[in-house]
């Protein structure tokens, strides 16, 4: 899920649906409210652990911040290397989850496939939207980890897709989460000078800003979530299938980068490389060795996650046994 979370256009939501823990992860987010605040205060931590179904939180998103800081990393090389391979295996990916979604989806009528239309319509609309420009302003970080989050809690909307349109992907997801690695690796083998780095001392700012307003975002979208589940499951899982076909237009592999440009002149960010605007997009010409390799990886993202779904069937059937 981390993982997923941290490529524009994938959901890590969208690998919990699959995976067939998404319910138990949002009736889980669901139960850090009050309730659990008292049994925290009166130091029932037993009964707090039980409630809130730790266990399994803790598995879910110890998973999720161990890839921000090592399978992620892995992603940002690769990405930068071979992105065309990235994004045809993150495509083949989404093309398993929809086949397996819609395999499984029981309720078919002309309303629920409206609702996925409508998803459809709006995941491929926020995939044509230009990004705006990076804005390291607390309140607004703040905002961005409540947006971001999305991706964990709502399948098929890619939480870091929709950082990349408020232009904040790149110093939250690249640049901060960089910064506190290196200052926890740094601090952890007794290094504390990195801590008088002013440019440090700024990222982590930002860092723990964007965490606090994750967690807010994921507390306060996991009680609306949790609510529309018990009284339109059906629906909402309609969107959901809308919302994922829809963004096999984010990471659609034939693309070209678009670069902003200021009277005729390439405008560069911090580091020093051009900024992305967008990406034109064509059809590919099958003539190509490249294009063969393209679909060779797209077929090895949809095997992934059958695998996946095989794996977690068969693991149930053994259990029954």
């Amino acid at each position: 899920m981390g993982s997923a979370n941290k490529v524009p256009g994938v959901s890590g939501g969208a690998v919990a649906f699959v995976l067939g823990f998404y319910e138990e992860l949002i009736y889980t987010f669901q139960k850090i409210n009050l309730k659990a605040l008292k049994l925290l205060l009166g130091g029932r931590f037993k009964s707090l652990y039980t409630y809130l179904n730790l266990s399994f939180l803790l598995i879910v998103m110890g998973g999720s911040l161990f890839s921000y800081f090592s399978v992620s990393i892995v992603l940002d090389y690769l990405l930068t290397r071979f992105e065309s391979y990235v994004w045809s295996t993150f495509f083949g990916m989404i093309l398993g989850s929809i086949y397996y979604i819609g395999v499984h989806y029981r309720y078919w009528s002309y309303k629920n496939t409206a609702f996925v239309l409508l998803g459809i319509a709006i995941g491929v609309s926020l995939s044509y939207l230009p990004p705006a420009t990076e804005n390291s302003n607390l309140w607004f970080v703040f905002f961005c980890g409540m947006i971001g989050v999305s991706g964990m809690t709502i399948p098929g909307l890619s939480g870091s897709f929709l950082l990349m349109l408020l232009g904040n992907y790149v110093l939250l997801l690249v640049d901060s989460v960089n910064v506190v690695f290196e200052v926890t690796t740094s601090v952890l083998i007794g290094d504390f000078q990195v801590l008088e780095v002013e440019n440090n001392i700024k990222y982590l700012k930002i860092a723990l800003t964007f965490f606090l307003g994750s967690f807010v975002g994921l507390v306060t979208i996991s009680h609306v979530l949790g609510y529309v589940l018990k009284r339109w499951n059906h629906i909402v899982t309609a969107l959901i299938i809308g919302f994922i076909t829809g963004s096999l237009g984010i990471v659609w592999p034939w693309k070209e980068k678009v670069f902003k440009m200021e009277a005729g002149v390439f405008l560069r960010d911090h580091n020093q490389e051009y900024i992305i605007e967008n990406y034109t997009r064509y059809l590919p010409n099958m003539r190509l060795l490249e294009n063969w390799s393209l679909c060779f990886f797209i077929l090895l993202g949809i095997a992934i996650v059958l695998g996946l779904y095989f794996y977690e069937r068969k693991r149930k059937t053994d259990a029954i046994d």
